[in-house]
């Protein structure tokens, strides 16, 4: 697990592991790292950690946050980077091998220019793939699993269907603007990280996981809403149809077919 090590004038004040997906650094009481000094700001600073991957971002500080030396709004986090804000240091250490880079990050997709996202493909009229899956699949599913037994009700299942339903590869899916500039656009969730919003305003990470989709914000004041509520600081899995609004812009999250 990543962790930070705090220290100021080359003395070891702390060391904090980054087991929550946002971390707050800041002068008040309430950060998750407070740094009681005059050149800090009330909240500095966020690091956001997704999976082995974290970044950080400047919230708007007095002072500013320095990375290795130099300025930033916000950076992807390396094994060995050194954060500075005020005096203090941050060394940042992480082992573990990372899933993303810096242009996962970077390459955000801006609602609101349809030129980000890729427009749906055009269904060829008249064919029958869309009707045939359906039927594959529960043609599929009647022949491995047998009907329930009569006379011996307690007889175990066969164990064939066990190692595919444990074993099942995550649905792929994607999300589809709704209102705004880019509306009727979709945008397929292929990567680990899908960053989605408007930079310096809103944005938010979709992460895929072995268990599924989950969607955190990232950047902004005030937090994207999932289905009308507020999502806040933590992670929140993502259902078939959930609704995402984002930087004023409404979406959807589907699983395909």
């Amino acid at each position: 697990m990543a962790k930070l090590i705090l220290s100021v004038d080359g003395q070891v004040l702390k060391e904090h592991t980054l087991s929550k997906e946002r971390t707050l650094i800041g002068r008040k009481p309430h950060n998750d790292i407070q740094i009681d000094n005059l050149a800090v700001s009330g909240e500095h600073a966020a690091i956001i950690t997704i999976l082995n991957d974290s970044f950080i971002e400047d919230l708007g500080s007095t002072n500013g946050t320095l990375v290795n030396g130099k300025p930033i709004k916000k950076h992807f986090l390396q094994n060995n980077d050194v954060v500075e804000i005020g005096k203090h240091k941050l060394k940042y250490f992480n082992d573990a091998p990372q899933q993303a880079s810096a242009a996962d990050f970077e390459k955000t997709m801006i609602i609101r220019s349809p030129a980000k996202v890729a427009p749906p493909p055009a269904a060829a009229p008249g064919a029958p793939a869309p009707a045939a899956a359906p039927t594959d699949t529960v043609t599929g599913m009647s022949r491995t699993i047998p009907p329930a037994p009569e006379v011996r009700p307690a007889a175990p299942p066969p164990p064939q269907p066990t190692a595919p339903q444990d074993h099942a590869p995550l649905r792929d899916a994607a999300i589809q603007v709704l209102s705004g500039a880019a509306a009727g656009r979709t945008l397929d969730l292929t990567k680990n990280l899908t960053t989605i919003g408007k930079p310096g305003l809103q944005v938010a990470v979709i992460t895929k996981r072995p268990n599924g989709y989950f969607i955190t914000h990232v950047e902004g004041g005030t937090f994207p809403s999932l289905n009308g509520t507020s999502l806040g600081a933590t992670a929140h899995p993502l259902g078939d149809h959930d609704m995402i609004e984002i930087a004023g812009v409404k979406m959807e999250f589907f699983y395909k077919p």
